[in-house]
């Protein structure tokens, strides 16, 4: 067994993985805004007392962590979804716990959960795109998983898509991210609707599923959801230019939202390539292990 950790911006998903890659049990927590103030703090006590406690229930040989952004031999060079930088979160934690720790990029590690057991087993070319607090990124090339040097590249989501855009945390304007994460996209929505911005992720969705024509606020929502649409499938056709994937597979919290962006979301990108694609020589899913590829991923490093 293995226990695999997905650290995100706003939670932390801790679970334990068997070695044919299925989760046996798992705990998920939500950061507050209090626990972010201290964030490293809160980060390391949650995992400690967790895998701890799974370590009394099983016989785990090690732990993987999946987070935002740079980390090298447990170093956590930056991340800037987590507004942490020069931080040497394994050996902190491996003063409690003693056995191996790695740390990874979140994208990277749920992309190879993906295509090891999910949407992009079986194709030698593909993208794969984690959307939520920001977009990761990861791409396979004859089956491989392509590197550059030290840092995790292929960061999809600071590809710019507007000139002159909104600021993004990685200090450039206009970042694929802040148009098209799922994290712009609730904000844009609480905002345009006016609702607090604690209404939940699940709230919102039965918004847009009961969104019909006449309704109060349906010119709201349907604009919200045609310019995340528009902006995601921008930057998917961009990918798709330099890549030619068979398949493009999206995880995240995208996977919640699957009923209905994915149709729309297709006709978008089909559309875009017409006279250089068919929709035959490409295809897009969502993550076959939905919001979790990055514990199971995590495990796999």
């Amino acid at each position: 067994m293995k226990i695999g950790i997905d650290l995100g911006g706003s939670h932390i998903a801790i679970g334990v993985v068997t070695e044919d890659g299925k989760i046996v049990e798992k705990l998920e927590k939500r950061l507050t805004e209090i626990e972010k103030r201290d964030l490293k703090k809160s980060i390391e006590n949650y995992i400690i007392d967790v895998s701890k406690n799974f370590m009394k229930k099983y016989e785990v040989k090690s732990i993987g962590i999946a987070m935002p952004g740079t980390a090298i031999n447990g170093y956590v060079l930056n991340s800037g979804n987590l507004k942490l930088e020069d931080y040497n979160l394994a050996e902190n934690l491996q003063k409690e716990i003693n056995i191996p720790i790695t740390i990874r990029n979140d994208a990277k590690c749920a992309a190879i959960a993906e295509k090891n057991y999910g949407c992009l087993k079986g194709y030698e070319r593909s993208i794969f795109l984690t959307l939520g607090t920001g977009i990761g990124g990861a791409a396979f090339l004859d089956n491989n998983l392509l590197k550059a040097g030290n840092r995790p590249a292929f960061e999809f989501g600071h590809m710019v898509i507007q000139k002159d855009g909104i600021q993004c945390s990685c200090g450039r304007k206009g970042c694929f991210e802040r148009y098209a994460s799922m994290k712009a996209f609730k904000n844009n929505l609480r905002n345009a609707l006016g609702v607090d911005e604690n209404t939940r992720g699940q709230e919102l969705l039965e918004m847009i599923r009961n969104n019909k024509p006449g309704n109060e606020n349906y010119d709201i929502i349907e604009g919200v959801v045609s310019d995340l649409i528009d902006n995601l499938g921008l930057g998917i056709v961009n990918l798709i230019n330099i890549f030619e994937p068979q398949i493009i597979g999206i995880g995240g919290s995208f996977v919640y939202f699957e009923d209905v962006f994915l149709n729309r979301l297709k006709q978008r990108v089909y559309k875009e390539t017409e006279g250089r694609f068919s929709s035959k020589d490409f295809t897009i899913s969502t993550a076959v292990m939905g919001n979790y590829a990055g514990i199971i991923g995590a495990t796999l490093l």
